[in-house]
């Protein structure tokens, strides 16, 4: 998700074009981009806002990467200047010591002309940005940061179900993750209901893979699910509403709705999840959809923690490993953004 480059009352005003990640360089095992893995010396910078952020935090839970790659949390609120740390003393971020994460993308290469978004992975020794490739970085995090992997981490992108994932997540992003953007940012009627359709078309073509089996591909978690979850979680307070996504809510989808509350209640999903940060962002960013920056009270949260009766499918969360362990010190999510 991205900030500046013509301001956050463009939203909804000009035609939506989600831009490719501009600094592509990958840390990897072997260091072949100049990044190699190493604990204690990145930064992951997100918002709890952001859905494709989101896939990197709860990526960094699940496979134990908390104790190698710091997290730093951006205020839900941006400017024209992009992403800033004023949820931090002295708006500052305290690893990085810079105000706006704008300025980590100037290090790399001043002058960028695009927008500053989130997911990034910051080099902590220079300030600089290594990465902002949010389709890459948690693929890495799953194949290439094994080696800080915590003991009994999942597989989440098994290599025998490699091609079946990125199948169901090509068709998972282009018609929901980008799709609800698509249809909330467009500016002509036919622009809408064709994004609108596509987002329903894909969900209702995932209802019966899901009401037969547990999780998208394979019987546990994979890279597939946290892809689709991070959409589903926002789905009812935000896109229902703000991005006029609404010929259904998500808890009127039985087995959606099902699913999503069953990963929500697995330990690394939920506990990621920041509802009054995801409320803020979208109500009171997008002014070219909402001018009068006003939140909704609801919905009502607090069916996520309702049975889900998922386990009679069988499937194994963490496949032969096994959950994360509590959630770091400092990285709690607020009791205002729980249900």
């Amino acid at each position: 998700m991205s900030a500046g480059g013509d301001g956050n009352s463009a939203y909804g005003r000009k035609s939506f074009r989600r831009s490719k990640s501009h600094f592509a360089d990958r840390i990897t095992a072997d260091g072949r981009d100049g990044w190699p893995v190493a604990a204690a010396r990145y930064r992951l910078v997100v918002s709890r806002a952001c859905p494709w952020a989101s896939r990197a935090v709860i990526s960094r839970r699940l496979l134990g990467l908390d104790a190698a790659l710091s997290l730093a949390i951006a205020d839900p609120i941006q400017d024209d200047r992009s992403w800033r740390f004023t949820l931090d003393p002295d708006g500052r971020d305290p690893v990085l010591g810079i105000r706006y994460l704008s300025e980590a993308y100037d290090k790399r290469e001043t002058g960028y002309p695009g927008g500053v978004s989130v997911p990034a992975i910051v080099d902590v020794p220079t300030g600089q940005l290594v990465t902002n490739d949010y389709q890459q970085i948690t693929l890495d995090f799953a194949t290439q940061w094994t080696s800080l992997h915590r003991e009994g981490a999942p597989d989440l992108y098994p290599e025998r179900l490699r091609d079946e994932v990125d199948e169901v997540m090509a068709n998972v992003y282009e018609d929901v993750n980008n799709g609800v953007y698509r249809a909330g940012f467009a500016t002509g009627q036919a622009e809408y209901e064709a994004a609108c359709s596509d987002v329903f078309r894909r969900l209702e073509l995932l209802t019966p893979r899901l009401a037969r089996q547990r999780y998208l591909v394979g019987d546990t978690i994979t890279e597939a699910d946290i892809r689709l979850f991070t959409t589903l979680v926002r789905f009812d307070a935000v896109y229902h509403g703000h991005f006029k996504c609404n010929r259904w809510k998500l808890t009127e989808n039985q087995v959606l709705w099902a699913y999503a509350r069953d990963l929500f209640q697995t330990p690394g999903f939920g506990d990621t999840v920041d509802f009054d940060h995801i409320k803020r962002h979208y109500h009171q960013v997008h002014t070219g959809i909402n001018p009068t920056r006003i939140v909704p009270l609801g919905p009502d949260l607090s069916g996520w923690l309702t049975p889900h009766h998922r386990e009679e499918l069988g499937g194994r969360p963490f496949g032969d490993g096994t959950p994360p362990g509590p959630v770091r010190p400092g990285e709690e999510v607020p009791a205002a953004g729980r249900p």
